[in-house]
């Protein structure tokens, strides 16, 4: 069994505010020690202090890309759904939100109007 090295976390921090921030970086420790002291991006500079709630490792950059910019498209309770671990859950709003999206009505294309 080969041993994976997982270099690359993506992170949920809890705000001060209620809100969350999604991250990702290669030192979890030292990123949101950077966060709680004012280091970090404007969003968490100005909600601090900010406890880390999710953490997922990753064993390339791309992968932990990937699912840093899935989650920050996430709705509050999806992100909450992951971090108390309640997969049913997350699998069952994903359901709900790719059946509003199908139910959605298309605009269809205006018509042309031909001059007479």
């Amino acid at each position: 069994m080969r041993n994976t090295i997982l270099a690359y976390y993506v992170y949920i921090l809890l705000c001060a505010d209620g809100s969350y921030y999604t991250g990702r970086s290669t030192d979890l420790e030292r990123r949101v020690s950077e966060h709680n002291l004012g280091l970090g991006g404007d969003y968490t500079k100005r909600r601090r202090p900010v406890r880390l709630v999710w953490s997922s490792g990753f064993a390339t950059e791309e992968e932990a890309y990937i699912a840093e910019r899935q989650i920050k498209g996430w709705t509050r309770a999806k992100k909450e759904a992951l971090i108390r671990g309640d997969f049913d859950l997350l699998h069952e709003l994903a359901k709900s939100r790719e059946k509003k999206e199908r139910e959605k009505p298309r605009s269809s294309p205006e018509r042309r109007k031909d001059a007479d």
